[in-house]
């Protein structure tokens, strides 16, 4: 089984939205590290650079969900307005630690082979 990471830094607003509209797309877990950032269009106030709080979100997903969890929060969490995040997949070489986890995916896998 091979696996793929989605990176997704959002508002922290929209970070349970994002979450549940993965889950439902097919992620099993999650991991949310509360985070700061500046975009393009960089704040000042009195000099000071005004960085924006910004939550990142880890999901290791297998392969054949990736893409599919990607668009769910790209589409339902309209990830394409500003302001509201960016979500990216990374390829993973290898993991350990998802075995509690496998037998739910193969599962989920199965039924939609059907």
């Amino acid at each position: 089984m091979r696996f793929k990471l989605i990176v997704a830094l959002v508002n922290p607003d929209i970070t349970d939205e994002v979450v549940d509209k993965a889950k439902t797309a097919g992620a099993t877990g999650d991991v949310i590290i509360p985070a700061r950032g500046s975009g393009v269009s960089e704040s000042k106030l009195f000099g000071i650079s005004i960085v924006d709080k910004t939550d990142v979100i880890l999901f290791v997903v297998e392969e054949h969900s990736a893409n599919r969890i990607l668009n769910a929060m790209k589409l339902d969490c309209n990830l394409c307005e500003p302001g509201r995040g960016i979500a990216f997949l990374i390829d993973i070489e290898r993991v350990v630690g998802l075995e509690h986890q496998i037998e739910k995916i193969k599962d989920r896998l199965k039924n939609e082979q059907l």
